[in-house]
């Protein structure tokens, strides 16, 4: 694909929302990509960073800091129908800015579903009304009350977002490899189906970041190549879940929500403490993180097959696993050790970064094969190459963003959506080009593999894929 081509035209202007790692790298694959002049397009942030390239590429840049109190007195003079909001920002609550744009007819797309600042914290609420899984219902609640509305794509960047195209693509992949002659589902049902029959019992979004500066961390100092108040923030939420149908081990500090779909569980302690086994095909096996995200609720949400009845038949477990770069591992362990007290300097690793990559996909687990691996190994010297002010994590984000954009500029009347129910052919297309290597690759790891070597432990051996032998104790 030309790296000159216009995708899709906005036809009227773009507002950009937050102006952090991503939309600064989301800039000139805009400009490259989207039919938009920069006289058309507004950056509304809440700081300084990023003022130097928007004033490289003519972009109006706004220090204007979005609040519960005064958004609407900022934003609506100023959308239209026909108008995109771009939302990248951190403690600026997605649903407000949707509800605004169905009202005033413009698009929007984001990469998560943010609350306003304190909403992930506020010890007042419960660990579950706390939950990404509470925001995705809230979300859900205004996609009913809005049907047909203005296009608003929501939880669309790397993950959650691209892994839920990965996912559909692994299947169809899986069930070629097992020599069914199986043509992509068209409905929602039919992709459950479809990972029903082939015996996917659990989904590990599995991602190995392996950049490296050419400083290392310092004591009292954040390091990663991504947000550092977004990872924090998501990191203190409870560790969450999509609880599949195979499952018989409910964990013991494990509790289901009261309301809503009831695809997912959450554990009573944060994310970043909270560690689980996987494997890539570069790194092999690691540990990770679960950290709460989106994609393990809708992708356990989206792929459940029901009974007649309305009962559920079959439902995947999901989550993510994630190891990130190895200054963010001392930066989280210094982080925890203080009592979740975030450290006073933070540096995100753009420039400085010297070698490395971000192996980011899905890993399928329990059918016939064994496991299956498919998702993108993209160097930092590749990301550089390709799109200025990026690394290898950030472009995996840009690159979907910019797929979820123009669909949505070509389907600009589906309400709101989540990335499970946007065309995972048509985002491939536009993000395939900025992913580096797209590979699957098949194992026969699994997470009894080296256990009870030096010690016993209670394992589930009659099924390798239980919640209970994935979790680190």
């Amino acid at each position: 694909m030309s790296h000159s081509i216009k995708h899709a035209a906005i036809p009227g202007r773009l507002f950009i929302i937050g102006f952090g790692s991503i939309g600064q790298g989301m800039l000139p694959l805009i400009l490259r990509h989207l039919d938009i002049t920069a006289d058309r397009i507004t950056i509304i942030t809440a700081d300084a960073r990023g003022r130097d390239e928007a004033a490289h590429y003519q972009v109006d840049f706004q220090i204007r800091p979005l609040t519960r109190d005064n958004h609407r007195d900022i934003l609506v003079p100023l959308l239209r129908r026909g108008d995109f909001v771009l939302n990248l920002s951190v403690d600026v609550s997605s649903l407000a800015l949707v509800e605004l744009c169905q009202v005033t007819g413009a698009l929007y797309l984001d990469t998560c579903i943010e609350p306003w600042a304190g909403g992930y914290t506020d010890a007042s609420l419960s660990p579950s009304l706390r939950s990404n899984y509470a925001l995705r219902e809230a979300a859900m609640e205004l996609k009913s009350r809005y049907p047909g509305g203005p296009t608003a794509v929501l939880t669309h960047g790397a993950n959650p977002g691209l892994v839920s195209h990965f996912m559909k693509q692994a299947l169809l992949n899986i069930a070629q490899d097992n020599g069914l002659d199986v043509a992509a589902p068209t409905t929602r049902d039919g992709w459950a189906r479809l990972a029903q029959r082939l015996g996917i019992k659990t989904v590990h979004v599995a991602e190995r970041d392996t950049q490296v500066a050419d400083r290392p961390r310092e004591r009292g100092e954040f390091v990663n190549t991504w947000s550092i108040d977004g990872f924090v923030s998501e990191g203190c939420q409870p560790a969450e879940l999509g609880w599949g149908t195979h499952e018989r081990h409910f964990p013991v500090d494990g509790q289901r929500h009261e309301f809503g779909s009831d695809a997912a569980i959450f554990l009573n302690r944060p994310g970043i403490s909270t560690k689980v086994r996987t494997w890539t095909p570069m790194e092999g096996p690691f540990h990770g993180f679960l950290v709460t995200h989106n994609e393990a609720i809708s992708i356990a949400d989206y792929f459940t097959a029901r009974n007649e009845d309305g009962g559920v038949a079959y439902r995947p477990t999901c989550h993510y696993a994630y190891h990130p770069c190895d200054d963010a591992i001392t930066s989280i362990h210094e982080f925890v050790g203080k009592g979740y007290v975030q450290q006073e300097r933070q540096r995100l690793l753009m420039s400085e970064i010297v070698d490395g990559i971000d192996e980011l996909g899905v890993l399928l687990c329990g059918h016939e094969k064994g496991a299956y691996w498919y998702g993108s190994q993209l160097t930092v010297a590749e990301a550089r190459e390709l799109v200025p002010y990026n690394n290898a994590t950030s472009l995996q984000v840009c690159a979907t963003v910019l797929g979820g954009m123009v669909w949505a500029l070509e389907n600009p009347t589906q309400g709101t959506v989540e990335a499970d129910e946007v065309s995972f052919e048509r985002v491939m297309e536009i993000a395939t080009p900025y992913l580096g290597p797209v590979v699957g690759v098949y194992t026969d790891w699994t997470p009894l593999d080296g256990r009870e070597a030096l010690f016993p432990e209670d394992l589930d051996r009659d099924d390798a894929w239980q919640f209970k032998n994935v979790r680190v104790s």
